[in-house]
């Protein structure tokens, strides 16, 4: 068994797919009106299915979980906080060092938490 797609309840998935595509950097596999995918690395895809046809239906709110994504170094969290700041993504934290590492932390329009670090001291 291996876990290697993660699914995100979201309002619509063509204006989560315009956001993932720019924070990705890669355009979706799949395209729908109910459903993107796209392929964040050799083992792992990102699925956002409509919140109106997901099913078994959604029954909690986006922000409870976070998606995370790993860099090699402080100066990849930085360059990548600028790059979201200026680009108008949300950002819940700024960067700070924390007991994982060095990290910060943004939100999609659904509100789903996307943090970004660079493991240290683990």
């Amino acid at each position: 068994m291996k876990a290697d797609y993660i699914l995100l309840a979201v309002d619509s998935p063509a204006e989560s797919a315009n956001f993932y595509q720019v924070v990705l950097g890669t355009t979706p596999l799949e395209l729908s009106p109910t459903f993107a995918l796209f392929k964040m690395n050799e083992s792992t895809k990102l699925g956002l299915w409509s919140r109106k046809t997901i099913e078994p239906k959604v029954v909690v709110d986006a922000g409870g979980s976070e998606l995370a994504i790993s860099v090699d170094d402080r100066e990849r969290v930085d360059a990548l906080h600028a790059e979201w700041s200026r680009k108008g993504i949300t950002i819940l934290q700024e960067p700070v060092a924390m007991d994982f590492g060095y990290t910060f932390t943004g939100a999609d329009p659904d509100g789903h938490r996307l943090r970004v670090f660079t493991p240290e001291g683990i």
